[in-house]
């Protein structure tokens, strides 16, 4: 029986499969009640879009278990509810699943998203990063701004600006790992990434991410030596295993200039393929002896993590880019794993004690012209700020839009708010052909708990933060707002919170934005400074 003020939205329990593509509507028509819900609903099909998704039959949007609905009958049921929902409801979804519409306001967020892992709660679909459960994912391009300012840091810190005839060398070309391709290059970089299946490289390649794919090593560098001495950009995707080839590199004395990991080790039993396995050879071992399949994934990732310890002492710069490396090499039994520091305390949190955080916007008319107009405002607005333009130049020029058209920078809190009243403004007087979405990143130090990447060392990374953060952005008015949990037992717990929000062109979510946009990096200050991570 329903409860009062409650309606369920599973009446309708159909289990259509899955018999073409999924894309988001895309210009004014509305097919939902209001900008919020039809804005949730478009980015939730983006997610499952075959250029965003990467096994989008499977609801996977990223690696082997980056659901974004529990299962087909889930979400079809979220995509009616959405549908259905009143400007005055908020629909509450619990692991993938909706489970009841509740009567709020129109200024509370439309939708309400809790997600813990798949792991803790059988047959929960989450994953391990926080803008898959949460429909703010744009693909492989909301990595590729993380990669990128990742290594432009890296290029200040170590070599006076570029990394023009340095070597970049990463493992995993995944969606994640695949934007270090770009990344890399577009730091001047000649990069190298090591991936156990072709196909992925070819489809890094598709999508420009990546030059060449090749399956042997004397090949990678070969094409890589040629380009580091002409000072050249260029990525080459090699088909190998990590805890092969790096040891291969150590032997063999080529070292790195740079040298991290991007492999899903955050998720060893799915995302880490044992050394001396073939692909077909290593799913059939997964499924007939799972637990083998484990302790060869975690003697594999010793292996790997011992000769990038090696390459560290042999002078390469050597970072975890927030995947769990070191954390299941110590669990593998390699004690000095976390002599390697995290990218979070190396690179970005700087940028986080200067006032900036990361922000994306998507343009929910399917028009690549509004985020082409948007580029253009923050070149106009701020063109003192050399680092902010020089990026937006590279990623109009190299950036390719996979589903609704996308972007994402660092911005610090007054460029932040200058920009959401902007874009605001030129949605209402219909200069923008339909209203954008704005959502949060994940790299601020307060939307995270994750102790081993992105929190490292900043202690109390367990617990509430994340919390406070989803409230906070709940309170101020966000149109949805999500709260995930992921981990397995015995290992590390990892907590995020994330939010998305329409800019539709109203005197009210203007005044919305004025609230959201100013509190994000000060709440993230707030928490280093009460750490002592960032000056008082």
């Amino acid at each position: 029986m329903e409860k009062p003020g409650v309606k369920s939205p599973l009446n309708d329990r159909r289990t259509l499969p899955l018999t073409k593509p999924i894309h988001a509507p895309t210009g004014k028509e509305l097919s939902c009640k209001g900008w919020h819900q039809e804005a949730a609903l478009r980015m939730l099909m983006n997610s499952l879009d075959p250029a965003v998704a990467e096994r989008p039959d499977e609801l996977i949007t990223r690696g082997r278990t980056g659901c974004v609905a529990r299962d087909w009958p889930s979400f079809y049921a979220l995509v009616e509810a959405l549908k259905n929902l009143e400007n005055k409801e908020s629909l509450l979804v619990q692991s993938g699943k909706p489970i009841g519409v509740f009567r709020t306001h129109e200024g509370a967020p439309r939708v309400l998203i809790v997600d813990w892992s798949q792991s803790e709660t059988q047959g929960f679909a989450t994953y391990n990063r926080a803008a898959l459960g949460s429909w703010t994912s744009i693909g492989v391009q909301d990595a590729l701004l993380t990669a990128y300012q990742t290594l432009a840091v890296a290029a200040r810190t170590h070599w006076g600006g570029d990394l023009a005839g340095e070597l970049v060398v990463s493992g995993g070309m995944g969606g994640t790992g695949g934007a270090l391709a770009l990344a890399a290059t577009l730091n001047g970089a000649a990069f190298l990434g090591v991936e156990v299946n072709q196909e992925t490289i070819t489809r890094r390649i598709r999508a420009g991410f990546c030059d060449y794919c090749v399956t042997q090593l004397d090949e990678a560098l070969r094409i890589l030596k040629i380009a580091i001495r002409k000072k050249q950009p260029v990525s080459v995707g090699l088909v190998g295993n990590c805890a092969e080839i790096i040891p291969e590199l150590a032997r063999r004395g080529v070292l790195p200039d740079l040298l991290t990991d991007q492999t899903g080790a955050h998720n060893p039993s799915q995302g880490y393929l044992p050394a001396g396995l073939s692909l077909e050879e290593a799913e059939r071992l997964r499924s007939q002896n799972p637990k083998d399949y484990l302790e060869q994934a975690y003697q594999s990732i010793a292996q790997h993590v011992t000769a990038m310890l090696e390459l560290r002492r042999m002078g390469a710069v050597t970072f975890d880019f927030g995947n769990n490396l070191r954390a299941a090499a110590l669990q593998a039994g390699v004690k000095d794993a976390f002599v390697i520091p995290g990218f979070m305390s190396e690179y970005i949190r700087p940028l986080i004690c200067e006032g900036r955080s990361p922000l994306r916007w998507v343009a929910l008319s399917g028009d690549p012209t509004d985020i082409s107009r948007v580029d253009d405002l923050l070149l106009t607005l701020f063109p003192e700020d050399n680092d902010l333009c020089r990026w937006i130049r590279l990623a109009r020029e190299h950036g390719r839009f996979q589903g609704l058209p996308a972007r994402a920078a660092w911005l610090n809190r007054e460029q932040r708010i200058q920009l959401g009243d902007e874009i605001n403004r030129k949605v209402g007087r219909r200069e923008l052909v339909a209203p954008l979405v704005l959502a949060h990143d994940l790299l601020d130090c307060v939307s995270a708990a994750s102790p081993g990447c992105e929190t490292e060392s900043v202690g109390n990374a367990v617990a509430d933060w994340p919390l406070l953060d989803a409230l906070l952005h709940a309170a101020s008015g966000v149109s949805w707002v999500a709260l995930q949990r992921a981990g397995r037992t015995g290992e590390e717990t990892w907590l995020h919170s994330t939010y998305a929000i329409v800019v539709d062109g109203s005197a009210e979510t203007r005044a919305r934005l004025q609230r959201l946009l100013a509190n994000d990096p000060d709440f993230a200050l707030l928490r280093l400074k009460e750490t002592g991570h960032c000056a008082q």
